[in-house]
């Protein structure tokens, strides 16, 4: 009973933490699960209930084979990676049903072998015949002993060491079965999509704790075959496979772990199982290398692949604009916002082209329209806030230069407002200052120059501004 009352206590106690940290993290995201595009999990966006149900019953099939033969490896799974099952007639079902039957399987003889030597321990304990091991009921394998050889030196009067001969029955078979379906499958049930929809289609990190199971399954199996094989033969072919296994998967992970050297090599490696994320990543960082042809063809092709991503047309657009190719930025960000309405940096550098152009007018709408994006199913809300508040900026700094300087502070004020802790705001302050300055609102000016010295003492158009209004007054 006192055994009883501490596991109970240790279950409670696990229990409870994992409730309170599953509450603390869902606290930290806003009460709310977050949200993800439709590239992140095509089957979750589906609407074919068929589709969904299809799809996820195989992608544990899909876990299971990176497993077994992790071949092909890819840091992203994401978009079509892995293409949805549609239809009952799709021939990797065969591979979802040839999975779960496989499991049940296991899980049955191991609770059926359980069950058997728990009867055996409680008649053995009736009968009063208990062995010095708690059992004496064992399986056919059980039986068959390994010689360990274990040695201990004691001083003779001649100096001959002794050494003795032990035999130990192994570990019950069934248990460790049952512990590497635990360790296989408990960890890995967040990530099915069973109680929650997840950001991610596969993804190789989840498997780290399963592949701890799975290799204790591997072993166990390995160890069945040695102990049941009669030939020294047999015996001799299954320890040379069971070496040339490790050597062939140590010598992958040392070719893999070549692939994680840098950025470049790993969205390189990705290619083939996810081309238009990994043409996407590629150019990023060959755009950070300053490689600005080879960085635009990697976006174009990541492009060619999937052509809605409107973060790749965005970035694109921002290549090209970063290189003086202003009419083409402005074709790939409207693509962008026609991709993703809610995609405040495009409205923000199409305005700023526009407003370069002397199209007042249409960047004017275009500032405007981005202000009115609510803040709701955002992929990034701070950059998204950032954004906004620099349109809010330009906006007011559009009028400022039209001369409606009530206007501008108007949306100065409101940009104040939406701006989140990360902006820095000097330029907003001074720019209020000069508002109030050519309205001869002296003070306000004044207060609004020595707040934008204060966010950042060195900001030299603040400095010039006061200095004006000093020479003023």
């Amino acid at each position: 009973q006192r055994k009883n009352l501490t596991f109970f206590f240790s279950i409670g106690l696990l229990t409870s933490w994992g409730t309170a940290l599953l509450g603390v993290r869902l606290y930290w995201m806003g009460n709310k699960p977050p949200s993800f595009s439709n590239s992140d999990n095509p089957a979750a966006d589906s609407d074919s209930f068929l589709t969904r149900t299809l799809t996820f019953f195989y992608l544990p099939t899909k876990n299971l084979w990176l497993l077994l033969c992790p071949d092909t490896l890819s840091f992203d799974w994401s978009m079509d990676a892995v293409p949805l099952l549609k239809a009952v007639s799709d021939w990797r079902n065969l591979h979802t049903v040839a999975f779960y039957a496989g499991l049940l399987l296991l899980a049955y003889f191991s609770l059926k072998g359980s069950s058997n030597e728990r009867k055996c321990n409680a008649k053995t304990v009736m009968n009063g015949k208990q062995n010095a091991n708690g059992h004496s009921c064992h399986s056919e394998m059980e039986y068959k002993t390994l010689e360990v050889k274990s040695s201990f030196a004691s001083k003779e009067e001649n100096g001959i060491k002794k050494h003795e001969m032990q035999k130990q029955p192994l570990p019950s078979t069934e248990n460790i079965v049952l512990l590497s379906l635990s360790l296989l499958i408990v960890p890995f049930v967040p990530a099915t999509n069973l109680f929650f929809y997840v950001g991610f289609v596969i993804a190789e990190r989840v498997l780290y704790v399963p592949s701890m199971g799975f290799c204790l399954l591997v072993t166990v199996g390995v160890r069945a075959l040695y102990v049941k094989a009669q030939k020294r033969f047999l015996k001799n072919l299954v320890f040379c496979s069971t070496a040339a296994l490790i050597v062939f998967y140590g010598l992958k992970t040392v070719v893999r772990n070549g692939d994680w050297q840098n950025e470049e090599m790993l969205y390189r490696s990705g290619i083939k199982v996810n081309p238009a994320k990994a043409w996407g990543n590629l150019g990023n960082v060959l755009k950070s290398q300053s490689k600005i042809s080879e960085a635009e063809s990697a976006y174009r092709n990541a492009l060619y692949y999937r052509s809605n991503m409107a973060d790749m047309l965005y970035n694109l657009g921002l290549l090209l604009q970063e290189n003086s190719r202003f009419s083409e930025a402005l074709h790939y960000y409207k693509l962008a916002i026609g991709s993703r309405p809610t995609l405040a940096s495009a409205y923000l550098n199409t305005g700023i082209i526009l407003m370069n152009q002397g199209k007042t007018e249409e960047a004017r709408r275009t500032f405007l329209k981005c202000s009115e994006i609510p803040d709701e199913n955002l992929k990034d809300p701070h950059a998204h806030k950032s954004s906004v508040t620099s349109c809010l900026y330009n906006l007011g700094k559009l009028f400022h230069e039209q001369g409606h300087y009530e206007d501008a502070l108007m949306v100065y004020k409101e940009a104040i407002q939406k701006m989140p802790r990360q902006f820095a705001p000097q330029s907003l302050y001074n720019m209020m200052g000069e508002a109030y300055m050519r309205m001869s609102r002296l003070p306000e000016a004044e207060h609004w120059y020595m707040e934008s010295l204060r966010s950042k003492s060195d900001h030299i158009p603040a400095h010039l501004t006061y200095g004006k209004l000093l020479a003023l007054t």
